[in-house]
């Protein structure tokens, strides 16, 4: 029996510069996380572990970066760590791969085609392939020999499963299948994803933004006697939520924050990446900017944006015969006459008379 863990899209040195956030926190928490699954494989005493591409972020590595990698690796010495790159760590002549001596018992596949790497004290076969651009559109698999089926047959991979239209290696997972691969340890896809018992996105251990929601980690598993079995593991330090919150016209400023609050624990709040959509219609007294929220509950969340999607309350009647000789009144007669149960009409409603009120002191 073997044992392994597969982890991969680490993405070391990423800036997070779409985020208000201190960048160089959660760049720090990317390395933790990192040295914590080179720890976990050393405790768990795993036979292999395979880092499936973009490891690191090629555009703001140094050689220093490069060289704790190699310090982090060397301390599992005992573990067979197996890498290939991606379209962020590119192997060719330029990479930093190339600056470091990598200790025996990390194996970093070549960008040449598909390579194997044998283990006869475990009668198993490991290929992989790197990328040497950022742009792939190969197949890897056109002239592939195939696989001694007396041993145990791993594949590390970098490319795209789930599209046929891209340009980040195309793979043709059923077809790589049948092949008869024990475990397809697939990166580049940053959501985990169980494929089958034998094919898994790992996904990124850390996520990394808001399109990254809900749990991350990594996968460990065992193959004895070809009966392959895969288990996901949650690892992150901290999720991604997008929640929406529904309000109403009945709600003061103070209540609106306190749903806001109240849209998870306390504990889930001060550990977690929030971004809030607030919906549903607010009284014409209440005056909502996005910002000031944010900075009102800066103690009670990690991290908050907040998205205003909600409709001011307006009663048209009223606003009708106060403004029937204004812009304001021949709009809102004007709109009348379409269907407002109708959602892009009402939309339209609502949006014109947002911006007509706050023009009103102007007419």
């Amino acid at each position: 029996m073997i044992s392994f863990i597969h982890t991969g899209d680490l993405h070391l040195g990423l800036q997070f510069k779409s985020m208000k956030l201190d960048s160089s926190k959660r760049r720090l928490e990317l390395w933790d996380t990192f040295e914590r699954i080179v720890n976990t494989a050393i405790e768990k005493k795993v036979d292999f572990l395979f880092i499936a591409g973009d490891l690191f972020e090629e555009s703001y590595f140094t050689y220093k970066d490069i060289k704790r990698v190699h310090n982090i690796l060397s301390k599992a010495e005992d573990v067979k760590i197996l890498i290939v790159a991606g379209n962020h760590d590119t192997l060719n002549r330029n990479s930093l791969y190339n600056l470091v001596q990598w200790p025996e018992n990390v194996t970093l596949f070549s960008s040449v085609g598909i390579e194997k790497k044998e283990f006869e004290d475990k009668n198993t076969v490991v290929y992989g392939y790197s990328w040497d651009s950022g742009e792939n559109d190969k197949d890897l698999f056109k002239d592939f020999e195939g696989i001694d089926i007396t041993k145990t047959n791993i594949l590390i991979i970098h490319g795209d499963a789930i599209s046929k239209d891209t340009k980040y290696l195309p793979l043709d997972i059923y077809r790589i299948q049948r092949l008869g691969f024990d475990y397809i340890a697939l990166g580049h896809i940053h959501k985990p994803e169980i494929i089958s018992d034998r094919a898994a996105y790992c996904g990124s251990p850390e996520p990394l933004d808001f399109g990254e929601t809900g749990q991350h980690g990594i996968i460990m598993g065992t193959i004895d006697n070809k009966n392959t079995s895969i288990e996901f593991v949650p690892f992150s330090r901290r999720i991604f939520l997008d929640i929406t919150v529904n309000l109403d016209e009945s709600m003061g400023y103070m209540d609106i924050l306190d749903r806001i609050k109240n849209c998870d624990n306390e504990d889930r709040l001060k550990k977690n990446f929030y971004r809030i959509t607030l919906q549903g219609k607010i009284s014409p007294e209440v005056e909502l900017v996005t910002t000031d929220i944010v900075k009102a509950l800066s103690n009670e969340f990690y991290y908050l944006e907040i998205i205003d999607k909600t409709q001011i309350d307006y009663d048209l009647d009223t606003l009708e015969s106060e403004n029937r000789d204004n812009i304001i009144g021949c709009f809102i007669r004007e709109m009348r006459t379409r269907d407002l149960n109708d959602e892009i009409n009402r939309q339209a409603l609502y949006l014109g008379l947002d911006v007509l009120m706050k023009g009103k002191v102007g007419l």
